[in-house]
């Protein structure tokens, strides 16, 4: 039977009912930043699998991850809590195989947030470049974003989602004002091509899948939250559903449009050509200088929501770990008035700062190297996370089965689920190589992902040391915020 947990003491609490579905949609979707998406993982998909198809990989993967939602929503109602993955591993497939998830999430999440801080310091100091004259390295406007973010790190969780919601919507905006003015510019006609089962005979497959996933990755933190929610049985399972559904056909309708405005014939070499810059170039030609001087600033800003949005994830992974005595306790401090994680989100701020200035020292390119390297290996590590979370999703259900709330069908949703997604791991496996750019020899297309194996068998490790020498804190793994 599945059992009622007491509260942890109120030090080692998150602020409690402050969220609703609206402020963790903007959470999620933040992660995933739209506009960054539009701008530079949508060219660079159709450049570098030469797949044109990529609008109907988006509803292929959005339907992959809806499969998987709803087991990852149904367990949802039972367990809230700020360990998201890590604890739902830990509850259908052990303490052990929880502890490995959990050093996979903060290697895959601080990959992905300190990448992102590649291409934020590029663009920011492009954009001072452009708009003030104003020439600075890219690690100094780095450093600055780095300790806003440490500073709404420690606020109040629910005025980090009134920041995100504000550049949520302008970029948005922006990207919808872009994608409308292409159609109506569209050079040869508008055609769904890009959805029929054809567009995919061609390119590298494999490739686009993985680039397609790595677009949502941030939709599956909603769980993160589950403490900090108005209602944690309803508000993350629908702030979930609504997040994989508005990316899924934003993303879609957003990659059609640019097939259309370059023209399908010619978006693989125009994406080819202009890389990132594509969205600027067509917007200046259909609506203006002005607009694209506007969408390069809110590509900025875009930017920024993300590293926020991954801030507040990775911090509330270090809350849980130190709440049940993984890691050293002292990670479970909150910030008595706010009741935010302030302990992980100093560590987080800790190690963005240790790992940047490691690339600056080492006079590494901040998008070839910092971003392209870190942001792939994070969306590898997510995809790996939710498989395995499917795996145990299925386990768990299967094992209380007297919830009443949950039948066969989340279950088989969940087989489905895991199956998908370690397919497409495994591909991404294959195709490392291509999602960095690198030659076939380049021994990073393994060291990479390498860590990620390191990672798990670390934590299996690490868990069976707990099990042997610190049995109590073995036994509590996962158990911090059950609301069974």
């Amino acid at each position: 039977m599945a059992t009622i947990e007491a509260d942890p003491p109120a030090q080692q609490q998150l602020h409690r009912r402050s969220l609703g579905v609206a402020d963790i949609v903007f959470f999620v979707v933040a992660a995933s930043a739209p506009l960054t998406v539009v701008a530079g993982g949508i060219p660079t998909s159709y450049a570098v699998t030469e797949v044109l198809g990529i609008p109907l990989i988006y509803v292929i993967i959005a339907v992959i991850l809806l499969i998987f939602a709803v087991g990852y929503a149904a367990m949802s109602r039972h367990v809230a809590n700020a360990g998201a993955f890590y604890t739902y591993v830990s509850k259908g497939l052990g303490q052990m195989w929880g502890v490995a998830s959990a050093l996979v999430a903060l290697v895959a999440y601080n990959a992905m947030q300190v990448g992102i801080y590649g291409l934020f310091g590029f663009a920011a100091s492009g954009a001072l470049k452009q708009f003030f004259n104003i020439d600075v390295a890219w690690w100094v406007t780095v450093l600055i974003a780095m300790a806003v973010i440490g500073i709404l790190g420690v606020l109040q969780v629910d005025l980090n989602a009134k920041v995100l919601a504000f550049f949520l919507i302008a970029e948005t905006l922006v990207v919808v004002v872009a994608d409308v003015a292409g159609l109506r510019h569209a050079p040869e006609g508008l055609t769904a091509a890009p959805f029929l089962p054809s567009s995919l005979g061609t390119g590298a497959l494999g490739a686009a899948l993985c680039f397609v996933a790595a677009s949502f990755v941030g939709f599956e933190s909603a769980a993160l939250y589950g403490e900090e929610c108005k209602n944690p049985r309803r508000t993350v399972a629908r702030a979930t559903y609504t997040a994989v559904i508005v990316i899924g056909v934003f993303y879609a309708f957003s990659a059609w449009a640019t097939a259309m405005t370059v023209g399908n014939s010619q978006v693989i070499a125009q994406s080819q050509e202009h890389g990132p810059d594509l969205l600027f170039v067509f917007a200046t030609q259909n609506v203006g200088t002005w607009f694209s001087d506007v969408a390069s600033i809110f590509f900025v800003t875009s930017l920024f929501a993300a590293l926020l949005s991954f801030h507040n994830a990775v911090a509330r992974y270090f809350f849980s770990l130190g709440r049940e005595r993984v890691l050293p306790q002292v990670l479970a401090k909150v910030q008595p008035r706010t009741g935010a994680p302030i302990a992980g989100s100093l560590t987080q701020t800790g190690l963005a700062l240790v790992l940047v200035l490691v690339f600056v020292f080492t006079d590494a390119d901040p998008v070839l190297n910092l971003f392209t390297w870190l942001t792939n290996l994070g969306a590898l590590g997510v995809i790996l996370l939710m498989a395995l979370t499917s795996v145990s999703v299925s386990v768990y259900l299967r094992r209380h089965r007297e919830l009443t709330d949950t039948g066969p069908a989340h279950v088989l949703a969940s087989v489905v689920a895991a199956l998908c997604l370690f397919t497409v791991f495994v591909l991404a496996i294959i195709t490392f190589g291509a999602l960095l750019g690198s030659e076939p020899g380049d021994p990073l297309r393994w060291i990479l992902p390498g860590t990620l194996f390191v990672a798990v068998v670390v934590g299996i490790g690490y868990g069976a040391v707990l099990k042997g020498t610190r049995p109590a804190v073995f036994a509590a793994i996962g158990r911090g915020g059950n609301l069974d």
